[in-house]
């Protein structure tokens, strides 16, 4: 599978303690992309699991969701194809409070985040915790749109963002790490856009 270094665009050094190297601001733009085919999915059918290596699975439908205590993330996203968007707004549920349900073991130390598609990404269980990661349904206060992972997508916006995943529907908790769809196919497995995390073989 052909794997592309990014696209062109210009770049803005006038905030550069904002911008990872190699990146640029894509200003009020917000590029889709995706490795998938864009699902239509049925919210009354629709459920987030958390499961594995914890005391006690959880699953929790859209509505059950909705009636956790909600949590905001406002802040900067990166993609791992060059683009910054700065000071967006994402709402959902956090992940701690998720795993907080759930219980991880002791022996869980990293995440495969599923979609509905099949798309997999894997995490460090510590990128997922400490306020750091959300499942979100919302963007700048209107409805998630389907193109970039509406109805519901996970959240890690400190790593390039193809480890948010898109039309999220489980984070199961493992001893050791395995390769998602896109580790699988050279990018790099953890991803941190301030390291340019972008390939294997990068620091």
């Amino acid at each position: 599978m052909a794997i592309t270094r990014g696209f062109l665009g210009k770049r803005r050094p006038e905030r550069p303690d904002r911008l990872p190297p190699g990146q640029y601001d894509t200003g009020s733009g917000w590029p889709t992309l995706t490795a998938e085919a864009t699902p239509d999915l049925d919210v009354e059918k629709w459920s987030m699991s958390v499961d594995g290596l914890v005391e006690r699975p959880q699953s929790w439908s859209w509505r059950e969701m909705h009636a956790l205590p909600s949590s905001t993330y406002f802040g900067d996203i990166h993609c791992v194809t060059t683009w910054s968007k700065f000071d967006t707004t994402f709402t959902g549920v956090s992940v701690d409070t998720l795993l907080e349900a759930a219980g991880p073991t002791d022996e869980a130390k990293f995440v495969m985040a599923h979609s509905t598609t099949g798309y997999t990404t894997n995490l460090p269980l510590e990128d997922l915790t400490g306020g750091k990661a959300w499942v979100v349904w919302e963007f700048d206060g209107k409805p998630l749109q389907r193109g970039h992972g509406g109805p519901v997508r996970l959240l890690v916006p400190h790593l390039y963002f193809w480890k948010s995943a898109k039309w999220v529907t489980r984070l199961e908790l493992m001893a050791r790490d395995r390769p998602g769809f896109w580790e699988q196919n050279g990018y790099h497995d953890r991803g941190d856009p301030w390291l340019e995390q972008r390939y294997q073989g990068d620091p």
